[in-house]
């Protein structure tokens, strides 16, 4: 289905294409359809951060910034979603056109700039949500924040969402809030994760539930750069790592039509960057902080790839622009068929 679909939604500009893209699965989730769009893969249950995942392919934050789609995404076939970036404060993000697909290399570029309807519309929408899996927020700072008090608008989101989120991702490595990436130096990390852990822990104290807390990275750091995230992690005591965002870099994609419009870039051309950042987390962090893999997903190879290289878990994003729904189905079969000969 998503093979006559694609020519229509490429006939629009790229968020346009996003927007009537949510809307079908709506509809179709809301009609029984589903089913013309995708199939639900078989369980593969997964174990992370304490939670138990129907299985280890999720959606990445982006797609739906304000959990207005969340029961209509988890029946194509998901085994959780992360909804956000989420801010304290509405706002409207970047001016358009910040949105750009590059077909020839099944890239995207965006400068969405955090756009959402604050964390208390995220609330309501996941309040009349059945929710049938796991769910992630992603938790970042509004662009007038500065990032002396950025600190104040992160913990506010966690407080905010603490009750509802299954996890909650602090988003440090968006390109696209000027001065946001500088939040990943290590010493600034060290304090806004460590406040951010005991913000947690207080929330949680004297009930059973306790949150996960992940932590999402930039490609684009350099080996001191890792060493730095890692360091952080390890000693605020993070769960969990997200690696990574998009990138900055435009190497992969020199030539093609809008390669030099400002903004991240995912797809395709991250793959192997996102890839290497993940395996070189996975050797600096403990075996216990849990790592996801993300960024450049377009088949079940792929995804195999991030397993591979140290991922528990493994999120689509841009691969669902080029694939469709199906890459969701994909993914899980591929990694079954993994862990199937891994234990042969």
């Amino acid at each position: 289905m998503y093979g006559l679909a694609r020519p229509l939604l490429f006939a629009f500009d790229a968020e346009t294409a996003h927007g009537l893209a949510l809307r079908a699965i709506e509809t179709a989730y809301r009609t029984g359809t589903r089913g013309a769009l995708s199939r639900r893969p078989a369980p593969l249950p997964t174990q992370a951060f304490g939670l138990g995942f129907d299985n280890p392919v999720g959606l990445a934050a982006g797609m739906d910034k304000n959990g207005a789609y969340v029961d209509a995404l988890f029946a194509l076939g998901f085994g959780f979603v992360e909804v956000g970036t989420v801010t304290p404060r509405p706002q409207p993000g970047n001016p358009r056109p910040r949105m750009f697909r590059l077909p020839g290399r099944q890239a995207v570029i965006n400068r969405l700039g955090f756009n959402n309807q604050g964390v208390e519309a995220l609330l309501r929408n996941l309040d009349r949500a059945k929710r049938p899996g796991i769910v992630g927020i992603n938790i970042g700072k509004n662009k007038d924040t500065p990032n002396e008090a950025a600190g104040d608008d992160y913990r506010h989101c966690l407080e905010r969402v603490h009750a509802v989120a299954d996890y909650v991702t602090v988003n440090i490595s968006s390109p696209n809030t000027a001065g946001l990436r500088d939040l990943q130096q290590e010493d600034t990390l060290r304090r806004l994760l460590g406040d951010l852990r005991e913000t947690r822990d207080r929330l949680g104290a004297g009930s059973a539930r306790r949150v996960p807390l992940l932590v999402k990275i930039a490609p684009d750091l350099d080996e001191a750069g890792l060493d730095g995230i890692a360091g952080a992690v390890a000693a605020a005591g993070i769960d969990g790592v997200i690696a990574t965002n998009t990138t900055l870099d435009r190497s992969g994609v020199a030539g093609e039509a809008h390669a030099d419009e400002a903004g991240g870039l995912s797809g395709r051309p991250l793959m192997a960057r996102a890839t290497e950042v993940l395996r070189a987390l996975a050797a600096r962090l403990p075996g216990h902080i849990g790592l996801v893999g993300v960024g450049g997903i377009l088949d079940g190879g792929d995804a195999v790839a991030k397993r591979e290289a140290g991922a528990t878990l493994v999120q689509c994003y841009s691969g669902l622009v080029y694939r469709g729904p199906a890459l969701v189905g994909e993914c899980v079969d591929a990694l079954r068929v993994h862990a199937q000969r891994a234990t042969a």
